[in-house]
């Protein structure tokens, strides 16, 4: 795997610190939706987050009016790591940000589900992105996505926390319109909705989708095209590491092959995460949002 140095240049990590520095306000009116002494607080300052980023994104896509929603009214195409860091903007000010800024952004996400509406061209099956049962699937494959992640590569995770993880993200659901009742409490039920669910395939633009994200972005101007090949062969190092943790029935419907043995051992993939996230706290703000968080969880 390439060293650490190398990761200092991940170019796609820079719309997410961004997003960091932004999402994580200096002076919150009050503790938010969950609060410091949550596990939500906790689970959601692993370092392992860019690979269950990564794993989220590949379960949401199986569902093809998911996916096509995403195809036909998102700039993922045009701006993949973009698009990745606002979904973590969002993320992060529902996790870390005051109530009332947690609530608007819920707000503005359902104020754009409203215009996100067709046919999947696949299936001929219309959809809507405010569908109950797609925002349960898409809150489905983020949520089961870092607790796989975490508890294979991240800080200890019993299963007792694993399960009120779980439960307590059910309100992360209900604020951008899935019925409470409806969302799984445990990991069991959770994982048992995701195979419960019949329509599930790697559409063409599934497959499309998931090529961009596993692909080395762009080099920027004036990058070294040795220093560009190091940096390939580690975002490669996790991509395929990735594709590692999906179930086996995903990595199927993409036509992937199960990774090495080696490459999914713990220790090598912890230095992998670990090497991206010194890159990421090099970057400007980084460090001070996390600081913020820390303090307010000592406090």
């Amino acid at each position: 795997m390439a060293d650490v140095d190398t990761a200092r240049a991940l170019s796609p990590l820079e719309p997410l610190a961004k997003a960091y520095r932004t999402a994580v306000a200096e002076h919150p009116k009050d503790d938010g939706l969950y609060g410091p002494r949550s596990i939500v607080w906790r689970v959601h300052r692993d370092r392992s987050f860019p690979l269950a980023g990564m794993r989220s994104l590949m379960i949401q896509a199986l569902h093809p009016l998911a996916m096509a929603g995403v195809a036909q009214h998102s700039t993922w195409r045009q701006d993949p790591f973009g698009r990745l860091a606002a979904t973590s903007s969002y993320l992060l000010t529902t996790t870390y940000g005051d109530t009332e800024s947690a609530l608007a952004a819920a707000a503005w996400v359902r104020k754009i589900h409203v215009h996100v509406r067709g046919t999947d061209p696949e299936t001929g099956l219309p959809y809507s992105a405010e569908d109950p049962d797609l925002l349960l699937w898409v809150h489905a494959g983020m949520v089961d996505s870092i607790v796989e992640v975490v508890q294979r590569y991240g800080r200890t995770l019993e299963p007792a926390d694993a399960d009120r993880y779980v439960a307590e993200m059910v309100r992360f659901a209900e604020i951008v319109g899935v019925p409470p009742e409806d969302v799984p409490t445990t990991v069991a039920s959770l994982r048992a909705y995701i195979e419960s669910v019949d329509l599930r395939q790697a559409s063409a633009a599934a497959k499309d989708a998931i090529g961009v994200l596993l692909d080395f972005p762009s080099p920027r101007s004036g990058e070294g095209q040795g220093g560009e090949a190091e940096l390939r062969e580690l975002y490669r190092d996790l991509a395929q590491v990735a594709v590692g943790t999906l179930p086996d029935w995903a990595r199927e419907m993409y036509g992937y092959a199960r990774p090495p043995a080696e490459v999914m051992e713990r220790e090598s993939v912890r230095q992998l995460l670990g090497a991206i996230d010194l890159a990421f706290e090099s970057l400007p703000g980084v460090i001070e949002a996390r600081q913020r968080i820390e303090l307010r969880t000592r406090a």
